[in-house]
Order: C-alpha cells, then sequence, then structure tokens
C-alpha cells in the first residue's frame, strides 16, 4: 500500500536565478485558501492510510505559518517513527518557529542553503545570506532537530574551487546530517538561460565542473559521509526516505498543484493553476492535469530502473539479460560493475552518468 506523500507549497518570496518550477510569487493571499484546498484534497485520498514519509516541498513551504501547516498535518496519520520532512529557507527563521515546528511532530529538516559566498547567494537570487545559512542551521539544533539536510549548488558562473573548498569547509563545521549537492543545472527558462543567450553570463568549462564533483564526493566522504546516492551524502543512514521511495519507483501521493503522483502503475500531475486546481477540487474531483496521465508499461518499468536505480550507489539497478552487450561495454570502459545480478555506477560511471544511463535505455 502507497504510504508516501509529498505535498506541493508552490509559493515563494522571489524566484531564483537558476529556479524553472511552478512557483507564485507575491501570492501571501493565497497562504489561507491554498491551505484549505489542500486539506479537502488530501480527504478525498484513503483516510486510513498511516503514512511512513510526508514531505513538505516547493516552493517554500516554510512560508506557511505554524497554524497552517499543523493543521495540515492533522488531516493526516502518522505514527512517531514517520519521517516528517519540511524544506524551509533560511529567512525570518527563527528559533521560536523552529520549536514550535518541532512540536508539531516535523523531525526532518531540509535547509536551502545553496552557497555559503554572498556574491553567489546574490547572483543565484536568494534572499538570505550565509550568515543567515548558519544561524539558522544552529537554531535549527537548539530548537531539537536531529535530522538535518542541507542543499548546495556548485558549478555556478564566477565560482572558483577556493570559493567551493570554503563550503566544505563549513559543512566540516556545521556537520550537517544529509547533504543534497548538485551542478548547476541550466534550466531553459530560468534567469541564468537567460543571461547565457545575451552572453551576460559564461559557463564554467566541463572540466572544472568535473573537478569540483570530484572533489566533493572525495572530501565529503574524508568527513565520513556515505555517497548514496549521486547527489546526495549522509552520516547514520539518514537516507531521505521519501527520495528513497521515488528512487526504489515506489508509489506515493502528490499533492498541490503540478505535484507528481505514481498511483495504480499510472503517473500523473495536477493541475498548474490555481484557479483550475480549485474548481476541480470545488467540483468534487482529483485535480488531475488529463495531459499528463501516464499509463507505465513494462518497457517504462525497465527504463525507470535503470534511470532510478543508477542513482542509488549502494544498491544499483537490475541486470537485464537483454542489455548484455550494452553492459559488457560500459563494463570494459569501467563505467559499470556487475554483481550479483545487478549494475552498479563506478566512480568514473558516476561522473558520466546520464551518459551510462542514455546508452542503456
Amino acid at each position: 500500500m502507497v504510504d508516501s506523500i509529498y505535498i506541493h507549497i508552490p509559493f515563494c518570496n522571489k524566484k531564483c536565478s537558476y529556479c524553472d518550477f511552478y512557483i507564485l510569487t507575491n501570492m501571501q493571499n493565497q497562504y489561507e485558501k491554498y491551505t484549505e484546498y489542500l486539506i479537502k484534497e488530501i480527504s478525498m485520498y484513503d483516510k486510513d492510510i498511516v503514512y511512513d514519509s510526508i514531505y513538505f516541498g516547493g516552493g517554500t513551504p516554510s512560508v506557511l505559518s505554524v497554524e497552517q501547516i499543523g493543521r495540515i498535518l492533522n488531516t493526516l496519520k502518522f505514527t512517531e517513527k514517520t519521517e516528517i520532512t519540511l524544506e524551509l529557507n533560511p529567512t525570518n527563521m527563527d528559533y521560536t518557529k523552529l520549536c514550535q515546528l518541532h512540536s508539531l511532530g516535523i523531525n526532518r529538516l531540509s535547509i536551502g542553503m545553496q552557497s555559503f559566498n554572498d556574491k553567489i547567494l546574490q547572483l543565484m537570487n536568494r534572499e538570505h545570506t550565509a550568515k543567515d545559512n548558519i544561524d539558522t542551521f544552529i537554531q535549527a539544533r537548539k530548537a531539537g532537530f536531529t535530522n538535518i539536510s542541507i542543499d548546495l549548488i556548485f558549478a555556478v558562473p564566477g565560482q572558483s574551487m577556493s570559493d567551493l573548498e570554503y563550503d566544505i569547509s563549513m559543512i566540516k563545521k556545521l556537520n550537517p546530517d544529509h547533504i543534497s549537492i548538485y551542478s548547476l543545472i541550466w534550466e531553459e527558462k530560468s534567469r541564468f538561460s537567460k543571461l547565457l543567450r545575451e552572453h551576460k553570463l559564461e559557463k564554467l568549462d566541463e572540466d572544472m565542473e568535473a573537478n569540483m564533483y570530484e572533489y566533493v564526493m572525495n572530501s565529503l566522504e574524508e568527513l565520513g559521509y556515505e555517497h548514496y546516492e549521486i547527489s546526495s551524502f549522509c552520516k547514520k543512514k539518514l537516507y531521505g526516505r521519501h527520495n528513497m521511495k521515488y528512487w526504489e519507483n515506489k508509489e506515493y501521493i502528490g499533492v498541490g498543484i503540478s505535484a507528481s503522483s505514481y498511483l495504480q502503475g499510472e503517473r500523473y500531475e495536477k493541475a498548474r493553476k490555481l484557479l483550475t486546481y480549485y474548481r476541480e477540487i470545488d467540483e468534487g474531483k482529483l485535480p488531475i492535469n488529463q495531459l499528463t496521465l501516464e499509463k507505465v508499461n513494462e518497457k517504462d518499468k525497465k527504463e525507470l530502473e535503470y534511470i532510478l536505480g543508477l542513482r542509488k550507489l549502494q544498491t544499483g539497478a537490475k541486470f537485464f539479460k537483454e542489455d548484455k552487450h550494452k553492459i559488457d561495454s560500459l563494463i570494459e570502459r569501467g563505467l559499470i560493475t556487475h554483481k550479483d545480478n545487478r549494475i552498479y555506477l563506478t566512480k568514473k560511471g558516476i561522473m558520466l552518468a546520464d551518459s551510462v544511463i542514455l546508452e542503456l535505455i
């Protein structure tokens, strides 16, 4: 039975330069109404589900009040073992609010720090400073959070290796339980890509980006982090439960505008416009965007096994005999290994993961 739910909060105070997600800015007047409709949508699903993972993502879920987040949680069944994650930005997040969030049962934070360099944060159009990152983390620990993940981005225009080294030095000082660290993705509709087309920004060259990623992997492993997924590192086996279910291709519920779901062999997204979302819920319908509805067939499952499975560095993906010639070629080039009917990315393969997966599918 499905036991994981993703709750999408699309609101942000401003849009980051690298962002291509569906978000809504300057819409504080919608926070309460959206909360009410999220609760209505959640009530359309099986009320007896006891969730193993509850994930508030966005957008910026922490823009909602503690009371609004609490009302959403009150519509869900969970136990003390449920992992309840809230994404937050280190802006106006004081000790009192963190304590209140902890008292609701939220037991995991994912803090969108992105960088410890103020110039890079400004370039990204983030609304916080490096000091805010540090202060929020310290206050979260004081509030009782023992499972804190931080997000970082590298290979940002103008970033030097010494900038990245400083970010890693701050990880050493703060000692977060989990780190998600990504190379900058140049999303087509992002402000960064617009500036690139206008020749106002330059990408870092591929060799520099590869060197940065290799430095990240080696440095975090030296600090005692387990590299369990291409972009994810943790201590004490504190894998992100929601993402692990996703990478294992398990079914999950997604609620809120544009949220994706995988249920009963079907993948789909919810309506992308607020008015459509509200209207369909008022009509008693799940607000599914029918254009995104897709029945997952055996070919899709196999492709997803490669796309998602190879991301998990400890368990890898299933070995398919019909692809033996492709797999042998990748093994010969030192990109994957084969053991006990499963295949795994090597360190070299991790660096070229997208190319490896493309060859297999």
